[in-house]
C-alpha cells in the first residue's frame, strides 16, 4: 500500500512532534555525535523560521518539537541576514527572486530536516571514515495543537532517557530540552517555553520552567507498559526541595499516540486539519476524532490498539 503524503499545514503556524532513527545497527550516537547533532539543530533554527520547544537525542534516534513559522512574520531584510548565515557569507547580494525561494524553503519542515539530517550524515561519515546512509526511513511527524497536548507531548519527550533507564532524574541527560534548561539555564534563549497554556500568560521564565518540571515528575512517576519510571525515593526528595507541587492526574498516558497518531489534540483540532488532508488518505471512509482514554479532552487522528 503506498504510503500517504506527509501532513504539512502551509499558511499557518503549525506545531509537529518529529522522530528520526538511524539506519545503522545499535547506538552509534555518542556523546560528540549527540553534541554535534544538537549543535545543528540549534544553528538551523536560527536561519529556518522554527520555534523550538524540546528535543532529546537518544543513542539511534532523536525526537525535535517545534513549531514551523509562516513567511509573513519575517521581513525581506531578515530572510537576507538568515541567507547570509545560511550560506556563510555576508556580501553577497541577494536578489528578490532568491528572496521568494528562501522564504518557501525556511518555512518548510521538509526543508528544514532534509539541512539537518544531511549535514549530520556529512559530518559522521567523514568522522568514522565511512560512506553511505546514515538515517533510516523517512522521518515521522505528527501535527500537535499547543497548550494541554502540547505540554504531554513535551513530557513524553523529555521521558525517553528514564524510560530507557539512563538517568535517574531527567535533567540529569543534557542532550534533552529539560536538561538543556537546567545545565546552561537555557542558553541563548533557544527553547521557546511558550506552549500556549493560558496559565503559563503571566509567569516568568523561572516559574514556567519550575511548573513544567513539577508535571515532569509527576508524569515520569507513572508507571508504563514499556520503559523504567522516575523511582519514588527521586520523586520525594524533589517533593521536599524547591519547586511547589501542583495537583497534577496520575494517569497512564498512552506513549504511542505522540509518534503515531498523525494529527493529535482537541476533537475540534484533529477534525479541522482531517478536513483540510482528507484528500491524502487511501480509504473512502470518513475518518473522526478519537478519544484517548486517560488523556482528558485529548483526540487523536487514529485509534491505536496497544501502549508502547
Amino acid at each position: 500500500m503506498a504510503r500517504i503524503p506527509r501532513l504539512l499545514v502551509k499558511g499557518e503556524d503549525t506545531v509537529y512532534h518529529i522522530i528520526s532513527r538511524t539506519a545503522l545497527p545499535g547506538f552509534v550516537l555518542g556523546d560528540c555525535e549527540k553534541d554535534y547533532l544538537l549543535g545543528l539543530i540549534k544553528n538551523l533554527s536560527e536561519i529556518f523560521f522554527v520555534e523550538v520547544f524540546g528535543f532529546c537525542i537518544m543513542g539511534n534516534h532523536f525526537h525535535l518539537l517545534a513549531k514551523m513559522k509562516t513567511i509573513e512574520e519575517y521581513s525581506d531584510d531578515e530572510v537576507k541576514r538568515r541567507v547570509s548565515l545560511f550560506r556563510k557569507c555576508e556580501t553577497e547580494i541577494i536578489t528578490d527572486g532568491q528572496v521568494a525561494f528562501f522564504k518557501e524553503k525556511f518555512s518548510n519542515l521538509s526543508e528544514f530536516l532534509k539541512e539537518l539530517k544531511q549535514r549530520f550524515s556529512r559530518y559522521y561519515n567523514k568522522l568514522h571514515e565511512r560512506r553511505g546512509y546514515f538515517w533510516g526511513d523517512r522521518f515521522k511527524s505528527v501535527i500537535v495543537e499547543k497548550g494541554d497536548t502540547l505540554i504531554n507531548c513535551l513530557a513524553y519527550v523529555d521521558l525517553n532517557p528514564i524510560r530507557a533507564g539512563l538517568t535517574a532524574k531527567p535533567e540529569d541527560y543534557r542532550w534533552s530540552s529539560i536538561g538543556y534548561h537546567v545545565q546552561t539555564d537555557n542558553k541563548n534563549r533557544f527553547l521557546s517555553t511558550d506552549f500556549g497554556l493560558s496559565s503559563y500568560g503571566e509567569m516568568s521564565e523561572v516559574e514556567r520552567l519550575t511548573d513544567y518540571r513539577e508535571f515532569l515528575y509527576e508524569k515520569g512517576a507513572i508507571e508504563t507498559v514499556k520503559g523504567m519510571s522516575i523511582s519514588e525515593d527521586v520523586i520525594k526528595k524533589e517533593r521536599d526541595k524547591d519547586y511547589k507541587l501542583t495537583s497534577v492526574d496520575r494517569l497512564r498516558f498512552k506513549t504511542r499516540y505522540f509518534t503515531d497518531s498523525g494529527i493529535i489534540g482537541t476533537k475540534g483540532f484533529v477534525a479541522h486539519y482531517y478536513d483540510m488532508f482528507k484528500g491524502c488518505f487511501n480509504t473512502s471512509n470518513e475518518k473522526k476524532p478519537k478519544k484517548i482514554s486517560g488523556l482528558d479532552g485529548i483526540y487523536s487522528l487514529k485509534r491505536l490498539a496497544h501502549e508502547t
